[in-house]
């Protein structure tokens, strides 16, 4: 469940939201600040395993009709590894792996990759991919991107033409770059 406050500027997120006789519960429940960029301290998770906030990486029909998406977006990996990396807080794997993202791991679609012959909505998606990408934000269907239910939003499944080899991981630096990684594994 995610809520939007904006005359509070806050963000709630819940993660396995049910309701009971007695109300509302949630498994987990996550407040943002919409006022700064803080991120949650680092080992907490939030209605996302990576710790991020869900609602900012979410694609929508208003900016698949503007022709891009221009930010990130979030994607599901079925299999991630025991790591995370900025801007993620939190891991949710038992995998060591190299060969496996990290939650928060920025993939970028390649440059060279050719968009033709995908539909304008695609297309909206993969140009944000080329200049945002997208960041690791969970475990669950390999590859899926999250969008909101809207019934206006249509081709996406064109999408599925895109794979694995068609991005390249991106080294972003953390708020603190330099020698200090901000890599996170399990001692």
């Amino acid at each position: 469940m995610i809520v939007l406050d904006p005359h509070n500027g806050r963000l709630h997120e819940f993660f396995a939201v049910r309701r009971t006789n007695s109300g509302w519960q949630a498994a987990q429940a996550s407040t943002f600040d919409l006022r700064s960029n803080k991120l949650r301290p680092d080992g907490w998770t939030s209605a996302d395993a990576a710790g991020l906030p869900i609602l900012p990486a979410v694609i929508r029909y208003d900016e698949l009709a503007s022709g891009m998406v221009r930010h990130a977006m979030r994607v599901t990996i079925r299999k991630t590894r025991r790591a995370y990396v900025y801007p993620a807080t939190h891991f949710a794997s038992r995998l060591t792996d190299p060969n496996l993202p990290r939650m928060g791991e920025r993939l970028r679609l390649r440059s060279d990759f050719d968009l033709s012959g995908f539909s304008p909505q695609a297309q909206a998606v993969l140009k944000g991919l080329k200049k945002f990408g997208m960041l690791v934000a969970d475990n669950g269907v390999n590859w899926c991107l999250s969008v909101a239910p809207d019934k206006r939003i249509k081709g996406l499944e064109e999408l599925t033409r895109v794979k694995g080899r068609d991005f390249e991981v991106v080294q972003v630096p953390g708020p603190n770059a330099g020698p200090r990684s901000r890599l996170k594994h399990s001692q």
